[in-house]
């Protein structure tokens, strides 16, 4: 089942659960922006690897609070 949210409720739920800076920046840009995996990795000089690990983790965590 996917659920919908809006841009600015996807935007508060990433500031409200994701305490790390650099990590609520990366799934900004993936998840709002549509950023690739490869350039995330670049722009925050990590592997895609450590970026993807990232992202998921944090669209689990957000996913607990809907």
């Amino acid at each position: 089942m996917e659920i919908k949210v809006s841009t600015s409720e996807l935007s508060y739920l990433i500031d409200e659960w994701i305490f790390s800076e650099r990590n609520r920046k990366i799934v900004k840009r993936k998840m709002i922006d549509g950023i690739t995996f490869e350039k995330l990795a670049e722009e925050f000089d990590l592997s895609v690897q450590q970026v993807k690990s990232i992202v998921y983790k944090s669209q689990a965590l957000i996913a607990c609070h809907f």
